[in-house]
């Protein structure tokens, strides 16, 4: 039997589950492992035992509930609050109109 034939092609639900996965993880799914459907099985359960990344920017929504605050007080939001979610949650709660 060559390789060809005991290689079997991903299947759509199995690429979909890796593409979530990666985009979560925010990491790269190689190419190479969406073509074989062990190597992809095998990546995802790697994948899925890592420690999940956080990411720890503020949401598009706060962003733009913190600058209508901040035009409605007339003040700037603080560049480190654009940095990390819970200091702009602090800000929009101790300026909340």
């Amino acid at each position: 039997m060559s390789e060809t034939q005991a290689t079997l092609p991903a299947t759509a639900k199995q690429l979909a589950y890796a593409r979530k996965i990666a985009e979560l993880q925010n990491v790269v799914l190689p190419w190479e492992i969406q073509q074989d459907r062990r190597a992809l099985s095998q990546w995802i359960d790697t994948q899925r035992s890592m420690p999940r990344v956080r990411d720890t920017r503020p949401s598009s929504k706060q962003v733009a509930f913190a600058e209508r605050i901040a035009r409605i007080r007339r003040r700037a939001v603080p560049d480190e609050c654009f940095r990390d979610r819970s200091m702009m949650s602090r800000w929009i709660d101790s300026n909340k109109p």
